[in-house]
């Protein structure tokens, strides 16, 4: 028998706040992450503003020490992950630690630490590299910390494909849960790529938006109006376990991985497919992996990254799929407030699916102003929308033609 699946905990580092309950607060506000970068200087970018995460203290945390030995995007992961710990009321011992799992991915690691240390060797000499530069800038450093931090001893890894990574991270964590190889998963997404060079590259591919005179305006995705999406920073981690495990431990049940699937274009390294063809196929096969139809889904968190290629392809999507029903199913892109976390997304997004389908409160699109006619879906507009769904649809979709779909279940004994 299919081993089920629950969500028993959630933490996250966003741009909108440093808590679960701050962030889905802001969102459904309508906050947006955007303002003007303070990383570096950042007045001869095309881009000068970013989804910064702001006031995080990784000495307050973890200590000086252990906060200089890990780049920030292994800061957000390892504070995220401690707060779903606490959030499921998990007990790690020397009984449970061997069958207790981490599976965070990150789009491009620790970049930061690579960009320092390069300058730094530039500007003096290579004996002045850091000892930590190595195991700083891997993207599979942020698991293997959690690991150390909790002394938890299963299988650990880290996924990377792109701006599909944390949709990935939890589809696949679950997997190894349903196969057996663990009872919990500590599992999501992490990326801290705010940096002169990444946002110079998301520049020279026309990718990002240059609405730099209004900032939180700029991430406006499926509105005729978009040029280019909202970098974003931050983590998402989730506690995935065996509802066998959760049920024989008491915990809160939040939610339910029922469908996962993962595709590839096999189209173009950076553009999406104009017909959205490889999208289509990831919520197929979601759907099919779920035992779900077309008429059980009740919202979709789009990728939704506001570029003209990805919204007009997802719209096309969706449609392939849902057919008629398309007009009839919510659709929102939470990317409008918290920016596009690279890595880090679908994990988020993951989330708020999951707080959607608790609180009865779907999250909007913000900034849509000005219907495309390519993109004709209900998009929640602008405000948050009171109603009761069961099964929530999420897509990420990354560089590389990369898709993944999770689809997040109310819970049912």
């Amino acid at each position: 028998m299919r081993k089920r699946v629950v969500i028993t905990g959630l933490g996250t580092i966003s741009p909108i706040a440093l808590s679960v309950e701050k962030t889905w607060q802001g969102l459904l506000d309508g906050k947006s992450g955007a303002a003007p970068i303070t990383h570096f200087d950042a007045s001869d970018h095309k881009t000068t503003f970013a989804a910064e995460v702001k006031g995080f203290d990784a000495e307050a945390l973890f200590g000086r020490r252990d906060a200089r030995r890990m780049d920030r995007y292994a800061q957000f992961a390892l504070a995220a992950a401690l707060q779903a710990v606490e959030d499921a009321k998990l007990e790690i011992n020397d009984e449970n630690r061997d069958r207790i799992g981490v599976l965070i991915g990150s789009g491009i690691g620790g970049i930061g630490t690579i960009l320092e240390q390069a300058e730094l060797m530039r500007e003096r000499d290579a004996s002045r590299v850091s000892p930590f530069l190595i195991p700083m800038m891997l993207a599979d450093t942020a698991p293997g910390m959690i690991a150390i931090k909790l002394g938890v001893r299963g299988p650990n890894m880290s996924v990377v494909t792109a701006c599909a990574t944390g949709s990935n991270a939890l589809g696949e964590a679950a997997e190894i849960l349903r196969r057996g190889s663990a009872d919990v998963m500590i599992a999501g997404g992490s990326e801290a790529g705010i940096t002169k060079l990444t946002m110079a590259g998301m520049n020279s591919m026309g990718a990002l938006s240059t609405r730099n005179d209004e900032p939180t305006k700029a991430s406006r995705p499926f509105d005729a109006n978009r040029d280019g999406f909202l970098m974003g920073e931050g983590s998402a981690v989730l506690i995935l376990e065996t509802l066998e495990h959760a049920q024989a431990r008491g915990a809160t049940i939040l939610a339910e991985i029922s469908g996962y699937g993962t595709t590839d274009d096999a189209y173009h390294i950076s553009a999406p497919a104009e017909d959205g063809a490889g999208a289509a196929l990831c919520m197929q096969v979601a759907l099919e992996n779920s035992g779900l139809t077309v008429n059980d889904i009740g919202y979709i968190n789009a990728h939704g990254t506001s570029t003209k290629l990805n919204d007009k392809g997802e719209t096309a999507a969706i449609k392939t799929v849902f057919g008629e029903r398309a007009y009839q199913i919510p659709v929102s892109s939470t990317k409008s407030m918290t920016g596009h976390l690279l890595g880090a997304s679908g994990a988020l997004e993951a989330m708020f699916c999951t707080l959607a389908i608790n609180t009865g409160i779907l999250p909007p699109t913000l900034n849509y102003e000005t219907p495309d006619p390519e993109c004709d879906l209900d998009y929640i507009p602008n405000a948050p929308r009171e109603i009761k769904i069961d099964h929530a649809l999420s897509n990420s979709f990354g560089f590389g033609g990369h898709n993944a779909t999770l689809i997040i279940s109310r819970f049912e004994a």
